[in-house]
């Protein structure tokens, strides 16, 4: 049988359709219909005297299938292979299948693009040079990246260093994301600033500078040569270099996880419980130096200056941002930051530039209960400081170098925010953000409130924390002498009196004597060289000059 809807529908009985009548049925316009035709998609049955087009029963759904083909986003041809069975619908399918996932990659890398554009604020010029970038091949992203390690590297004898850096990569996968390849054209863009060729050029001179020279006996006791070493030596070699590769990385990640833990902890880089960990640092690093000129073999000051020298030189933003971009162009997981673990021990290694047994009394005689009154005495009086503040103090300088009014206070907000998340299990991890608002003394008072919630509510103050067991009432102790100390900055820089808290400020200042006393005054401390008091100082006074402020 023929199609209902087309069965006797001419009026000449034919079963003849004209090209009105099947635009109609099918709702699709004369205007397509005969650019169809003319294409031999839909061939007319016959014609008319006058020449017209006439369609058989089979057109509608003829018609139907070139609509649905041509929506699919399949071309003319491939349609007309099917129509005559040149292919069949799976091949042609799986085709334009193809050809669609290379246009998806087309849009994917021509959004990469726009969105670099946008969030670069690139100028108009940049535009085809990112297009560009973005549509190179992997043989020729390896040529930027090895042309540049050559370039920034050129002159500099450190073989294994730039054999690390050509062997990094960016490949991108086939299929990648817009997200890595922004990442791609943001990494390409990087090689290009001097900032980052200067920085690869000062690691890689220090890697030339500390080698283990040519003719010293490797980590077998057989003398390095500058000739081509056997395979055997070779291999030896190369395992060696993985190894100690390997074992650099462990301890890079033990740096990292004991540098946030004490952080986490609360423990001051300057002070004495900051001593065993250092220690068990360079115990760590000591035997991952065996590849250098003079490598040390025991914990002392020059091993001290060495590791702290080693980490100074590896403290290169720009070179970290590499790393991301690069681990993210791959996919691979990226690298974990260094900054809050590598800023906390370089600053320890300065202060203690050699070792010593720790003096756990700094850890004794802290009464909970009394640390609890000093901590309510001292916030009772600075939180009346803190009200007397006017929005047009904030701006005023502190004796706190660099710190405004409300730097200041935003500090000793989160000297109480961190001490209450250290109470709760759950140390905060947001130093540099705002924790102030827009009302400061609103600020200040919630969070000694949470603190003194947290201090009682959870057993702080006789419970141990961190890997030394630092006492509870010892990490609120600091907490009293940052409060004390900052509330005179506080008092200095609003011309308020600085007696404050006169009955907890002895016991406050015997408690920094106690907890920093031993702590060396250096570059990255927590606080500058002890200064004089005047006589008939108060407390107060003569804490803030312990710990290198002028009461004068």
């Amino acid at each position: 049988m023929g199609d209902p809807r087309v069965d006797g529908m001419n009026e000449d009985g034919t079963g003849l359709l004209t090209i009105g009548e099947l635009a109609r049925l099918t709702g699709v316009s004369v205007k397509t219909i005969r650019s169809w035709s003319d294409q031999d998609l839909l061939p007319p049955a016959a014609r008319t005297p006058a020449g017209y087009r006439l369609y058989g029963p089979d057109a509608p759904a003829r018609l139907e299938i070139v609509r649905s083909l041509r929506e699919l986003g399949i071309g003319l041809a491939a349609v007309r292979s099917v129509l005559h069975r040149e292919l069949t619908v799976a091949e042609t399918a799986a085709q334009w299948a193809d050809a669609l996932d290379a246009q998806i990659g087309t849009l994917r890398l021509q959004s990469a693009v726009l969105r670099s554009v946008a969030a670069r604020g690139s100028a108009t010029e940049e535009l085809p040079y990112m297009t560009e970038l973005a549509r190179l091949s992997a043989r020729e992203r390896r040529r930027i990246i090895a042309d540049f390690v050559e370039d920034a590297l050129d002159g500099v004898d450190a073989p294994a260093y730039r054999s690390g850096l050509l062997a990094a990569t960016p490949d991108l996968p086939d299929d990648p994301t817009p997200e890595q390849i922004g990442a791609w054209i943001e990494l390409a863009a990087l090689v290009r600033e001097p900032e980052l060729r200067a920085a690869l050029r000062r690691l890689a001179e220090y890697s030339a500078r500390t080698a283990r020279p040519v003719g010293e006996p490797d980590a077998q006791g057989e003398p390095r040569t500058a000739a081509a070493p056997d395979p055997a030596a070779q291999e030896r070699a190369a395992q060696e270099q993985a190894a100690q590769g390997q074992a650099a990385a462990r301890v890079a990640e033990l740096m990292r996880v004991r540098g946030e833990a004490a952080v986490a902890a609360g423990i001051a880089p300057d002070s004495p419980a900051a001593e065993p960990v250092i220690a068990e640092l360079v115990a760590a690093w000591l035997p991952t130096q065996t590849g250098i000129a003079d490598p040390p073999t025991e914990d002392d000051p020059a091993a001290r200056a060495r590791l702290l020298e080693q980490l100074e030189t590896a403290a290169e933003p720009v070179v970290e941002r590499y790393w991301q971009l690069l681990c993210s162009v791959t996919g691979r997981p990226a690298p974990p930051r260094w900054d809050t673990a590598g800023t906390w021990t370089t600053a320890a290694l300065r202060a203690h530039p050699g070792p010593y047994e720790l003096d756990r009394s700094a850890f004794d005689g802290t009464d909970p209960d009394r640390v609890l009154r000093a901590y309510e005495q001292v916030t009772r009086d600075v939180a009346v400081l803190v009200a007397a503040v006017r929005p047009e103090d904030l701006a005023l300088p502190t004796p706190c170098a660099g710190w405004s009014v409300r730097e200041l206070l935003d500090h000793m907000v989160w000297e109480n925010l961190m001490a209450t998340s250290i109470a709760e299990d759950a140390p905060r991890a947001d130093h540099t953000a705002d924790h102030l608002g827009d009302d400061h003394r609103a600020a200040f008072d919630d969070s000694v409130r949470a603190a003194l919630a947290a201090f009682t509510g959870s057993g702080m103050l006789r419970r141990t924390y961190g890997p030394y067991e630092a006492p509870g009432a010892m990490i609120v102790q600091q907490v009293v002498v940052e409060l004390l100390a900052h509330g005179w900055d506080l008092a200095r820089a609003t011309g308020a009196p600085t007696g404050l808290a006169p009955e907890a400020a002895e016991e406050t200042l015997a408690a920094a004597r106690r907890i920093y006393g031993a702590a060396p005054r250096t570059e990255g401390s927590s606080f500058a060289p002890e200064r004089p008091a005047p006589p008939g100082a108060s407390a107060t006074d003569r804490l803030a000059a312990f710990l290198g402020r002028d009461p004068a």
